[in-house]
Order: structure tokens, then C-alpha cells, then sequence
């Protein structure tokens, strides 16, 4: 680290502390050119990635817009702020994992649609038809009638 009054290379590390959330670290530096000290503060940096679109355009990933549309289709569902919390933590998680410096938005959007389908039925019925663009009846019916062989699986794995 070079020292911000002489810029000489050589400094010190003399004291280095945690904050009390335990994302950040404070060290006080002295320089061994000029004696003077001064501190610096170590951040994690989690870099999303950018959001490609379907139309080829990109924009940069906002968690309010992921929390947005998982309460709208949440709305008047009992789905308490928490779990809503646990879902947006799980998809960040998802993308921070991948790698990518890219997703394509149809990605982002089945990792929602999972999320949703674990947290609520009805939202996850609300999404996929805004997200999938049904334009009739049967498709409502076709995603009603998944959810509910995947209930039924689900309810013969518990009683086993």
C-alpha cells in the first residue's frame, strides 16, 4: 500500500480490527519513509452480474427490482418479509455462484420462478403467467395442474 503523503511502497500494518458486522477490516498503516500514519479499510467487493435482456440489451442487476417482483406476485399472499428476504438472499447467491459476468434475463427469471414455487403456489401461479405470456385458459391449466402432481409427489414422500 503506498503511503498517501510521500507515496513511498514500504508501509506497515500496525493495527488491524474487525467492524461489528465483520465485513469490513480497519488497518492502521505507518509509512516507512516518512513516519506519518494513516488507515485504510478492506471491503468485500460482490460484483452481479449484468442482466442481458431478451431483446439483446443489458442492464446492470438491482435487488430492489428481484424484491419488487417477487412482492407483486406475493401481493395479499401469507408470505411473511423474511422468507421474501431468504428468496432474494438465495437467487444473489445463485448468480454470485455461477460465475458468469453475464445472465441472460430467462435465467434470472426461472430462478424466481423456483423460489416463488417453494414459497407460495399462487405466486408462483401469478409470475409464470405474466413470465411464460400465457394467452389462454389451458396454459393456466397446464401450470395448475404441474404444481398440483408435484403436491401430490411431494405429500407420498412425506408419508414414506
Amino acid at each position: 500500500m503506498k503511503c498517501p503523503y510521500c507515496h513511498h511502497d514500504d508501509t506497515q500494518v500496525i493495527d488491524t480490527r474487525v467492524s461489528e458486522e465483520g465485513n469490513v477490516m480497519r488497518r492502521r498503516r505507518r509509512c516507512a519513509q516518512c513516519d506519518k500514519r494513516f488507515t485504510t479499510y478492506e471491503r468485500i467487493e460482490l460484483i452481479m452480474p449484468v442482466i442481458v435482456k431478451k431483446n439483446g440489451s443489458r442492464s446492470e442487476y438491482e435487488s430492489t427490482k428481484l424484491r419488487a417482483s417477487l412482492m407483486l406476485a406475493l401481493r395479499k399472499r401469507p408470505v411473511s418479509a423474511e422468507a421474501v428476504d431468504n428468496a432474494v438472499q438465495s437467487i444473489e447467491e445463485k448468480l454470485l455462484a455461477s460465475g458468469e459476468r453475464e445472465i441472460m434475463s430467462v435465467q434470472l427469471g426461472e430462478l424466481v420462478m423456483r423460489e416463488l414455487k417453494r414459497l407460495d403456489k399462487i405466486a408462483y401461479i401469478r409470475f409464470a403467467s405474466v413470465y411464460k405470456s400465457f394467452e389462454d385458459i389451458s396454459e393456466f391449466a397446464e401450470a395448475i395442474q404441474e404444481v398440483n402432481v408435484e403436491n401430490r409427489a411431494a405429500g407420498k414422500n412425506k408419508n414414506k
